[in-house]
């Protein structure tokens, strides 16, 4: 009787670590690991509301884009990675050429984010947009003396126009849209064209060029839209009159469109938490998330059904430019080259 007693207490201390280690292995499962270039308290409440509506634990790496890259090539198919989050197509597409990312079917993703803003072969899809835009000072420029974005060129802009470094991966993908476009003859020429209707050597980000404006340094500025927004809404009232001291224009409305660019996710390839992962993007692009991108950072939503923020309605509608997403890292190259030889530092 004694080693009955014996072997059902064993038998039931096995069942209790077996189930144990089930509840231990679901939970592993219940999570999923994103890697953000993106840092954002917007993004940190998102996260946080995925957690409470479906159970599952996001857990966060935040770094550059160039070394969130770098790590996830390093960890080749031993990466913890479910998620990779980033800024501008041409970086998802830099992702998606090491073979860091995997296609991913989602009928969900299919029927809110428009097929130009997510990959061809859907390793990647648009989570917010921003347009890049001219800011002008409003006491010297009229909206009438512009027009597109290759009307930089003319001569009336000489020692007027402001803009970041060649190096950086927004002008970087204004120029491949243009390739894309026009080809690389006219895009070299364009480049070379505003160079010499620089009012300085690039330098600094998209706000200094627009704190520059407002400080005289020259006229227009080539610049991200959600840039200027924050600026608009910032805590601090030297940062606010800037923004009061700038006008918006959307270039190309009657071309091309403006060009438009995204901060976007892709699910990893080696992503442990697959399942897991295309739920958080796709929870990312419903209308109660896309509120909160919209409201906090001032960006455009790219769920067709959100309103945009009372700042952007201020700015007015404008056409966008529809080009596929993917010919900006598809001509990424072509347009560093480009840039080198025109002389854009």
């Amino acid at each position: 009787m004694k080693n009955i007693v014996i072997a059902l207490a064993a038998l039931v201390l096995f069942s209790c670590k077996n189930d144990a280690k089930k509840e231990q292995e679901n939970q592993t499962y219940q999570e999923v690991n994103v890697y953000t270039h993106r840092h954002y308290e917007a993004d940190q409440q998102l996260f946080q509301q995925f957690e409470e509506q479906t159970g599952i634990k996001v857990n966060v790496i935040n770094a550059s884009a160039d070394e969130l890259i770098q790590k996830m090539t390093l960890e080749g198919d031993k990466s913890p990675a479910d998620v990779l989050i980033t800024v501008d197509a041409g970086r998802l597409h830099r992702a998606k050429t090491a073979g860091l990312l995997q296609p991913v079917e989602s009928k969900f993703l299919d029927s809110i984010i428009p097929s130009h803003f997510m990959d061809t072969d859907k390793n990647w899809f648009a989570l917010t947009k921003r347009a890049r835009v001219i800011a002008y000072a409003k006491d010297r420029v009229s909206p009438e003396d512009m027009s597109t974005y290759q009307a930089l060129t003319e001569a009336k802009w000489k020692n007027k126009i402001l803009v970041r470094s060649s190096s950086n991966i927004y002008n970087q993908s204004l120029l491949a849209s243009i390739i894309a476009h026009q080809g690389e003859d006219d895009s070299k020429i364009w480049a070379e064209g505003v160079v010499k209707n620089m009012a300085r050597s690039p330098k600094g980000n998209d706000r200094d060029q627009v704190k520059a404006v407002a400080a005289g340094e020259g006229d227009l500025a080539i610049v991200n839209t959600y840039y200027v927004g924050m600026l608009t809404n910032s805590e601090n009232p030297e940062e606010r009159k800037v923004a009061e001291s700038v006008g918006i224009f959307f270039p190309n409305q009657e071309t091309t469109g403006t060009h438009v660019n995204v901060s976007g996710a892709g699910v990893a390839k080696y992503a442990p938490n697959k399942e897991n992962a295309i739920k958080f993007i796709e929870f990312l692009v419903t209308e109660e998330s896309q509120k909160v991108f919209a409201l906090s950072n001032y960006e455009y939503p790219v769920n067709p059904n959100v309103a945009i923020s009372e700042t952007l309605k201020n700015w007015g509608s404008f056409k966008e430019d529809t080009l596929n997403l993917s010919h900006l890292g598809e001509n990424n190259k072509k347009a560093v080259i480009l840039f080198d030889e025109a002389s854009w530092k």
